[in-house]
């Protein structure tokens, strides 16, 4: 078997399960749904598993539900024809004919319409579309895999997602745990992201400093570890030497002593801090950083206007 290029690092037992259970839904045909909070490494897994499986040598290809419009979703998703909407001057052929026996991602699946939904539970049901516009049923080869960091269960309940798609899509789960509750996987992963960040920024030899090995284990990531990388990043553009230290990070990762390990903080500093950090974390892309957080998008605005956080 040729090995994968992707690499899951797995030293926390939590971290053990998840590329066990990686193993063993890789071999299968059935649909796959990936849970959990954003930057945790759902799209990463899921190529890991479509290399793992018989289909490595197929196509791999992703739609970003939450980003495209729903019409582009569908058009994406299950081609057209010719005239089937306007600017539709050429048959378009979907990812769903596309991917030819190989794999379709369908990140943050949350985010389809009611319609879309529907047709995507033909499709697993059935193994069948038509293209937009047309007539010709198309039967798919390719094995789907969502991913999803919203509680498909209470957007059930909420009446927000068909339970009938929940229900279909559950049947293989595989949650993804927070990089705060895989705490063995920490500094191993930010040796692996420090060795591929120096190579990116033209770097040899860049080491971690003791003081900053202990900063990063204490320090909670609520952007798991999307913000582990893009601190460690920053890291390397700020750091003048071969031995990156605290100063060189985001201010509230260095709080991360004071925090977890050290004096008393107040609610509101706590507070600041981690929507600092999940700002930082997401680029500052307000949507987003309010779904981590768990807060509205208004409120997180108010709270960034409250502690000065532009």
């Amino acid at each position: 078997m040729t090995e994968p290029r992707m690499v899951w690092i797995a030293e926390d037992p939590a971290s053990k399960a998840v590329l066990e259970l990686a193993r063993k839904v890789a071999e299968t045909f059935t649909t796959l749904l990936i849970t959990g909070e954003s930057g945790t490494g759902k799209d990463h897994l899921a190529r890991l598993i479509h290399e793992l499986g018989p289909r490595r040598d197929a196509p791999y290809l992703k739609i970003d539900c939450a980003s495209l419009p729903q019409e582009l979703v569908e058009s994406e998703l299950f081609g057209h024809e010719r005239g089937a909407f306007t600017g539709a001057v050429e048959r378009k052929l979907g990812r769903l004919e596309m991917a030819n026996g190989g794999t379709i991602v369908l990140d943050e699946i949350a985010a389809l319409s009611p319609a879309t939904q529907g047709k995507l539970l033909r499709v697993l049901e059935e193994r069948q579309f038509e293209r937009l516009g047309g007539t010709d049923t198309i039967t798919i080869t390719a094995r789907l895999i969502a991913l999803t960091n919203a509680d498909l269960a209470r957007l059930v309940s909420e009446g927000k997602f068909r339970e009938d798609l929940f229900f279909r899509l559950s049947v293989l789960t595989v949650p993804v745990p927070a990089l705060r509750a895989r705490p063995a996987d920490i500094l191993p992963l930010a040796e692996a992201l420090l060795a591929r960040g120096a190579r990116v920024h033209g770097r040899s030899a860049v080491t971690f400093s003791d003081p900053v090995k202990k900063m990063l284990a204490q320090y909670s990531w609520p952007g798991n570890v999307r913000e582990l990388r893009n601190a460690i990043e920053r890291a390397l553009v700020f750091s003048g030497g071969a031995s990156l230290i605290p100063e060189d990070f985001p201010e509230s990762v260095r709080t991360a002593d004071s925090a977890y390990g050290g004096a008393l903080r107040s609610l509101e500093d706590l507070e600041r801090d981690a929507i600092r950090a999940t700002l930082e974390a997401t680029r500052y892309k307000i949507g987003k950083s309010a779904g981590i957080l768990g807060i509205s998008r208004k409120t997180l605005l108010d709270k960034r206007k409250k502690y000065g956080l532009n």
